[in-house]
């Protein structure tokens, strides 16, 4: 049975540790907003050009051409036993398009992972990145565990950073909150526990609400 997942919550709620622990479980693409730019860049489509232009200006990608982006990425075919999308939506209107896309697919199963401000602030104060590989890590010592590169601090993790990243957050992406609430597949979770926990507890809400 198809399965798509639409995955919200702040920054630092943990969205790409359970994506990484949840595509395993059920065998399905996790499609972040900056892999779906980079993809489109390293395939040279006619996109892909264009989103090149932009980034490399330092541009915003607007909602118009991520929902492109998007649209192009969910019709390949490795998505058709369902996706995991992290990133995307980030606006109304792009929640819009979204329900266009999927039509008369499986209906999209809303995970939002809830957080306070204070931890939010704290987890990302501890969050380190791989200066080799990109990859994300809290408190976990010196080296990656994915390609065994030197930690340093995120550049925007840094509290004023921060702070202007929740105030984005608050006014353009909590309104999904309110867009999907009403929905029997919403899902909202508990991001204060530890990480095990909250994927638990997300496979235990999905199977829940998921098509039979």
């Amino acid at each position: 049975m198809e399965l798509n997942l639409v995955m919200l919550g702040p920054p630092g709620a943990g969205k790409g540790t359970q994506a990484r622990q949840l595509r395993r479980k059920w065998n399905i693409p996790h499609i972040s907003t900056g892999a779906m730019l980079r993809e489109a860049v390293q395939a040279g489509t006619p996109l892909g050009r264009e989103v090149a232009v932009i980034m490399e200006s330092g541009g915003l990608i607007n909602d118009d051409i991520i929902t492109r982006v998007v649209t192009e990425r969910l019709s390949q075919p490795d998505t058709r036993s369902g996706f995991l999308l992290d990133g995307y939506p980030r606006t109304i209107p792009q929640a819009e398009s979204l329900d266009r896309m999927v039509g008369d697919r499986a209906p999209l199963i809303i995970i939002d992972i809830v957080l306070s401000e204070g931890e939010v602030v704290r987890r990302l104060a501890s969050r380190m990145v791989c200066a080799e590989c990109g990859t994300n890590a809290v408190g976990e010592g010196a080296a990656c565990h994915d390609c065994g590169g030197p930690l340093v601090p995120r550049a925007d993790d840094r509290k004023q950073v921060v702070l202007n990243r929740l105030k984005v957050y608050r006014d353009q992406t909590e309104p999904l909150v309110k867009y999907y609430g009403s929905r029997q597949t919403y899902c909202r979770i508990d991001g204060a526990r530890l990480p095990d926990d909250v994927t638990a507890d997300i496979i235990q809400a999905v199977e829940g609400v998921r098509p039979r």
